[in-house]
């Protein structure tokens, strides 16, 4: 394999085969491949920028430490996804032992999700009401239950399938649904005056 950090895997059964290797290279493509993604859902679930970062980070060293417990019984992606959720729970569980009130930084809500809200930007009484409407969407968002927010995010932001949400946190598909419906209406009812 070559040393060229933008080698691209063709196959996730060879990008897998050269981490249980080590490879520095695949742990590169790795992370380019799923920064993102892991980080949006870091950031949904924790509601914070910085240790969002943090927790991307420290999900990339664990995978990279455990993939010779990887299966492939689900998809590469799937397992990251599980790692992160577990991850950004476990750091949002930490916090509220910590701190009684709950940490949550509601700093820059994903903005490509806030952008669907957009009109005109040029128009002060416009950019005040998008600021107010993402105000209430970071709102809603912390306001809603530990469960149903990763639910959410996972389906709507990630655009992961009612199955792979279920994969990913272990439960029956009819809960992801019951925890969608129930996140939906209470954002919807939050935003009814915004929207």
């Amino acid at each position: 394999m070559p040393n060229d950090p933008t080698f691209s895997y063709s196959t996730e059964a060879e990008l897998v085969a050269a981490l249980r290797e080590g490879s520095e290279d695949a742990f590169v493509v790795l992370t380019d491949r799923y920064q993102e993604r892991l980080y949006k859902l870091a950031r949904g679930i924790t509601l914070d920028s910085e240790e969002s970062y943090d927790i991307v980070q420290e999900v990339f060293l664990t995978a990279f430490k455990a993939i010779g417990s990887f299966k492939a019984e689900s998809r590469l992606s799937t397992w990251l996804h599980r790692i992160t959720v577990n991850t950004a729970l476990n750091w949002r569980r930490k916090w509220k032992r910590r701190f009684k009130w709950g940490h949550q930084s509601l700093d820059g809500f994903d903005q490509d999700y806030l952008d669907e809200f957009k009109t005109d930007q040029d128009n002060p009484e416009t950019r005040y009401s998008q600021r107010e409407l993402e105000k209430k969407i970071q709102e809603g968002l912390a306001g809603l239950p530990e469960q149903a927010r990763t639910v959410f995010v996972l389906k709507e932001m990630e655009g992961l399938s009612y199955d792979e949400i279920a994969d990913i946190l272990k439960i029956k598909r009819g809960t992801v649904s019951s925890r969608l419906f129930y996140a939906r209406k209470q954002l919807k009812e939050g935003l009814s005056n915004y929207l």
